[in-house]
């Protein structure tokens, strides 16, 4: 129960990350290379004090291999996050959550190609569903032309959907690294891609209570969700993951609701509800999210 209770906040804690990151005063290059700084200082703390307890890392000869798909993944990991974040600058928290959330389908068609698995006739059908539904929450019967869709932001959050995907289809591979180092070999690889990046400018002209919110994002929804996460992970079943990473989109989709006064149109509300509708078919062990790093 307590396994259950430290994931399900850990989930909600996630579906906030959109609400305080609108109030970071931040662009999503500089909010994320925050968040990976925070995060590998948090995490790789807590990793070096739980390696010198136990000395596992000592006695486990980690392949190389490994290694290089941790790094792979950061990547992935690192674009996912910035395009999400890019989403949200761009489009309402409810449109971008709910396209993100397409990642398990978009797993199932990969793992498809790459892996050669099967999608049945019943996938198909929830797959169409999804793509139905997020052409409707992404609001294209507001627009006349094509063009005037894809530039509401769909994109940035069906990208970062994708390399969420790619995130998960490559963390498959990493089996020996603990989840909490490979954790903290991606944020550090995502401080060091990013640093050429940033705007320090940015920076400048925060105030106190853009400070506050940019803390809480890299401190607490990065370095402590993730901490939280990765002990109550291993104690649960797939099935009560699947259930329970639903919190973090419903706790999203209310925030922006009650807080920043998001109404969508009667299409919109079809589309959310089609796109959950289809994600719920998605396999249990693809939802289990191996490597989580949804938001």
């Amino acid at each position: 129960m307590y396994a259950k209770i430290k994931f399900a906040i850990s989930m909600a804690i996630f579906g906030s990350v959109g609400l305080f990151s609108e109030k970071t005063g931040l662009r999503s290059i500089e909010l994320v290379f925050v968040r990976c700084l925070c995060a590998s200082i948090l995490l790789g703390t807590i990793w070096g004090i739980s390696t010198l307890k136990t000395k596992q890392q000592r006695e486990i000869a980690i392949p190389h291999r490994e290694y290089l798909l941790a790094l792979l993944c950061g990547v992935f990991l690192i674009v996912n996050w910035v395009f999400f974040f890019r989403s949200l600058e761009v489009m309402p928290i409810t449109v971008a959550v709910s396209i993100y959330h397409l990642a398990p389908v978009i797993v199932l068609l990969l793992g498809s190609v790459i892996f050669k698995e099967k999608i049945t006739k019943i996938g198909l059908v929830f797959f169409f569903v999804c793509f139905l539904g997020t052409l409707l929450v992404g609001g294209i019967h507001q627009h006349t032309t094509m063009a005037g869709f894809l530039s509401t932001g769909v994109l940035w959050a069906f990208a970062a959907a994708f390399f969420y995907a790619l995130t998960s289809i490559t963390g498959k591979g990493i089996k020996m690294l603990s989840p909490l180092l490979t954790t903290v070999i991606q944020t550090s690889l995502g401080v060091l891609l990013l640093m050429p990046l940033v705007d320090w400018s940015n920076f400048i002209h925060l105030t106190v209570e853009n400070w506050f919110y940019i803390l809480v994002t890299g401190f607490i929804h990065t370095g402590f969700v993730f901490y939280l996460f990765f002990s109550s992970l291993r104690e649960l079943k797939a099935q009560t993951i699947a259930i329970l990473v639903f919190v973090d989109p419903v706790v999203a989709i209310l925030l922006d609701a009650t807080i920043l006064n998001y109404r969508p149109d009667v299409y919109q509300i079809l589309g959310v509800f089609l796109v959950f509708v289809g994600i719920s078919y998605s396999p249990k062990k693809e939802r289990s999210y191996d490597s989580l790093h949804s938001s």
